[in-house]
């Protein structure tokens, strides 16, 4: 185990952070058993300090956490675990914890309207409601949804040579859209791409 420094009671604080939206999802303690079930099963586990004991995120609910990294703060006394959740991280459904917001100051809007979308696109694939526009494209299949993609590129192709700003945001977020139903109907993660995307990166820096 690293150097870490658990409170005399033997916990460490982790906040647990959505790996591709960074957002967060969950603040929870481990003790040094915990943290070593975490690096050895790659899923989170935690100490609950009203029940006394140790759990793992998920073992009752499914709603497991795949861990992509963990991080240390500049004194070792907290952590930073990121996570590629499977399925919502409070016991209440939300999928944060952090989801009464008390203050909003900014209209700023996260990257994660992209998951709580994905989620959505996976949703739809499952239930397939009645009269909704993904679930058309899912009973279409393939083809029908790499036409679209196609529409949408050439749409967006279109508005940049338009010089037409405005019209680029709405067909560019149409083209995602349609691209993460492509996507889901191909059994291929939006994670997946990130990955690609740094390895690309890291490829490149070391040149």
């Amino acid at each position: 185990m690293t150097n870490l420094t658990f409170e005399e009671k033997g916990l460490i604080p982790v906040i647990v952070q959505h790996a591709i939206t960074r957002e967060v999802l969950t603040l929870a303690y481990m003790n040094e058993e915990a943290y070593s079930k975490t690096v050895e099963t790659k899923e989170t586990w935690f100490f609950s300090r009203s029940r006394q004991e140790l759990w793992h995120k998920g073992e009752t609910s499914g709603n497991t956490q795949q861990v992509v990294s963990i991080r240390s703060d500049c004194d070792s006394d907290a952590l930073v675990v990121e996570v590629l959740p499977n399925g919502p991280a409070c016991h209440t459904g939300e999928n944060t914890c952090f989801h009464n917001t008390l203050e909003k100051l900014d209209d700023t809007v996260g990257y994660n309207v992209i998951t709580s979308l994905i989620d959505i696109i996976a949703e739809r694939e499952q239930t397939m409601p009645e009269g909704a526009y993904t679930t058309y494209l899912f009973e279409k299949g393939v083809d029908k949804i790499c036409k679209k993609v196609g529409e949408e590129s050439s749409e967006v192709i279109i508005a940049s040579k338009n010089n037409d700003a405005e019209e680029l945001k709405w067909e560019a977020a149409d083209l995602l859209y349609h691209l993460l139903v492509l996507l889901q109907n191909q059994k291929v993660s939006f994670y997946d791409l990130l990955q690609v995307l740094q390895k690309r990166h890291e490829s490149k820096k070391q040149k």
